[in-house]
């Protein structure tokens, strides 16, 4: 009895109490998101972090990042280096503060930093918790000193190993394969968008990127360097490279307005989607927040007020709308903020309200001053504005005809839609498949309790060249938003969307694994992008993974998903052995189709993430837009490799 008393005791002894690094281990994505891929970049973030702190305080113009042949990644940067001396509270080495302690840093010190980057402030120390062996010198005051830790934990007291006329702080850390189980492998594209926004946003520094594990046909390491000079005019640039801009140049500004520093670069382009990208002191915000809103009141109300004393909307019946003033906008506001408050599902929402009034301030100044000194565009602007005004209410009937269709009961559904009999929307999955001959093999494969088919006809509507309101009117998509149970747009906001309804949890792009369906499958994936972003980001959107070959030999037989893994069967099968290439999804039978690509106990799915809004924008406009010869670089760079997982 005494036994089974102390088993089930509570007491003191039961509280853990974890040490920083410690704490880290145990809940990493409590501090990186999660132990994914997107966490596994976090890491190379969190480092850059600190170096582009030492650039934005006026100390560094230089930083490296490399990849390493075993996955490991090493920054440099020529900025003043981490303090080495004596930490007087904690007793060793200031820099051994700074790498093993939750919270520590200079960008905590006013005095040290006005504004640091970051978004959870954890820093080096977190990526050294997470990583089985991290290295760090520092070059300072002429002197080099060095420390090494495993997972976490010092191997040594810092110790100064020579002398050096260079300064700064190079890390290099591996990742802990006991921590990120799927993959510690790092992709060189991500990391290099990365690279190019922070280039971007921090003008007059210099970003490098190599890759140690890749020679090009030359012999040398794939490597780029990023370098702006004009910051975030050059950044719109970069991403409207392949839309049709329609005024004369970008409308850029920068200035400090109630000590916060704004910068705002802009241009009207001739396609019908708004594409706004915010940033405070360099993290991407992308759920919005108060410095969204002021761009957006200085946006509107400056126009308003222009189109108003020009004369030019006095025909119009109707209200111009706000959302009519940023159609076919381009634009970038990034802000520094000293204390940041950060709000929303991933806290990368702006919630000091005083940035607000800053940001608007100087949006209507500088709008003020390019439309009185460039009439011409000026007109040119408020005429797109007058045809989106039409368009919005064009859109809005077509909208209401979807809003009607898209109810509960089975009477409302589309007629091509096979549902299954599950009524929990978490457990259910719907395939988006190409063709009717596709869907009725899809259709007699699946698990009817949980799995439904929506055959689409042909190749839907590519929204990124059609306006609004041609988008709602297509049979196709309205079928998508019916079958989905998703409802779009209010008085208050004709772009919000509303998936309280969604009646499936997962979407799945089932197309043929040809050319013809990824032109498909991403063109799906585009209206998935512009229209239901929303669902990308609660990860609800999947890509299905049928496979290319069957390979057989007598009563021996097994799939393959590429051409090694024909290669490695046919050689282990030997001579006369069969192989059958699936041109498409509709010449398999019902169960090869359930067997490889519909049961969840072995198909492969890939969900579809946005790691980089901004990167995602620029791909989907590129491959949807009319621009060729940047279309043709992307397709010819990723021929073997293209997967458009944004």
């Amino acid at each position: 009895m005494s036994e089974e008393i102390k088993k089930d005791s509570y007491s003191a002894d039961s509280i853990q109490a974890l040490e920083g690094m410690e704490h880290v281990r145990m809940r990493p994505s409590m501090y990186i998101g999660d132990v994914g891929i997107r966490g596994l970049h976090h890491l190379v973030y969190e480092v850059v972090d600190n170096s582009i702190d030492e650039a934005m305080g006026g100390y560094c113009d230089a930083i490296d990042v490399t990849i390493n042949e075993d996955n490991s990644i090493t920054t440099r940067d020529n900025g003043r280096g981490i303090p080495v001396e004596l930490h007087k509270k904690e007793g060793v080495s200031a820099l051994e503060v700074v790498m093993t302690k939750i919270g520590a840093g200079g960008k905590f010190d006013k005095d040290s930093y006005k504004v640091s980057g970051g978004l959870h402030g954890v820093g080096v120390s977190c990526v050294n918790a997470l990583s089985d062996h991290l290295h760090v010198f520092v070059h300072r005051e002429g002197k080099v000193w060095e420390q090494e830790y495993e997972r976490g934990k010092p191997l040594y007291p810092v110790k100064q190993t020579g002398d050096s006329d260079l300064r700064g702080t190079v890390v290099t850390f591996r990742p802990d394969t006991s921590i990120f189980q799927q993959t510690v492998e790092y992709s060189y594209d991500t990391l290099a968008s990365r690279m190019r926004e922070l280039a971007y946003l921090n003008k007059g520094i210099t970003v490098s990127l190599t890759d140690k594990r890749k020679k090009d046909d030359e012999g040398n390491y794939i490597s780029e360097t990023f370098h702006s000079k004009e910051g975030l005019k050059e950044f719109v640039e970069f991403l409207d490279a392949s839309r049709n801009p329609i005024i004369a140049s970008v409308i850029a500004m920068e200035g400090e307005k109630n000590d916060i520093p704004v910068e705002v670069a802009m241009i009207y382009n001739d396609s019908y989607s708004e594409n706004l990208h915010s940033y405070v002191n360099n993290i991407n915000t992308h759920e919005g927040g108060t410095h969204l809103s002021g761009f957006r009141r200085g946006l509107t109300a400056t126009l308003k007020k222009y189109a108003d004393n020009s004369g030019m909307l006095d025909k119009l019946k109707f209200e111009v709308a706000g959302d009519d003033f940023r159609e076919g906008l381009t634009a970038i506001i990034s802000v520094k903020v000293a204390e940041p408050q950060f709000e929303g599902q991933t806290k990368t929402k702006l919630g000091n309200r005083e940035v607000t009034s800053a940001v608007s301030q100087a949006v209507s100044e500088m709008l003020e001053n390019y439309l009185e000194e460039n009439p011409s565009d000026a007109k040119t602007i408020v005429e797109k504005v007058i045809l989106a005004a039409q368009a919005r209410h064009a859109a809005k009937k077509a909208r209401e005809m979807v809003q009607r269709k898209t109810v509960m009961t089975l009477g409302g559904l589309p007629g091509k839609l096979s549902d299954c009999s599950e009524q929990d929307p978490a457990l259910c999955e719907v395939f988006l498949v190409e063709g009717d001959s596709a869907g009725g093999t899809a259709k007699q494969g699946r698990d009817r309790n949980f799995q439904a088919i929506l055959p689409l006809r042909g190749k839907i509507l590519n929204v990124e060249k059609a306006m609004r309101h041609k988008v709602f009117e297509n049979e196709e998509i309205k079928n998508i938003f019916t079958a989905l149970g998703v409802t779009i747009g209010t008085e208050e906001d004709s772009k919000a969307l509303n998936i309280s309804k969604l009646r499936y949890h997962k979407v799945v792009i089932m197309c043929d694994a040809d050319v013809d369906g990824s032109h498909i499958s991403t063109l799906i994936l585009t209206f998935f992008f512009r229209y239901m972003k929303e669902l990308i980001e609660n990860g609800n959107i999947y890509i299905a993974a049928p496979p290319l070959y069957l390979v057989k030999k007598g009563a021996k037989k097994q799939y393959a998903w590429n051409d090694d893994q024909r290669d490695i069967i046919v050689q282990e099968y030997g001579d006369n052995a069969k192989i059958q290439r699936y041109k498409g999804l509709g010449e398999m039978n019902a169960d090869q189709l359930w067997d490889t690509t519909m049961n969840p106990e072995f198909r492969t799915m890939r969900q579809v993430t946005i790691d980089n809004l901004t990167e995602a924008d620029r791909v989907f406009s590129m491959l949807m837009g009319d621009e060729v010869p940047p279309r043709r670089e992307f397709i010819e760079k990723n021929a073997v490799y293209a997967n458009i997982d944004a």
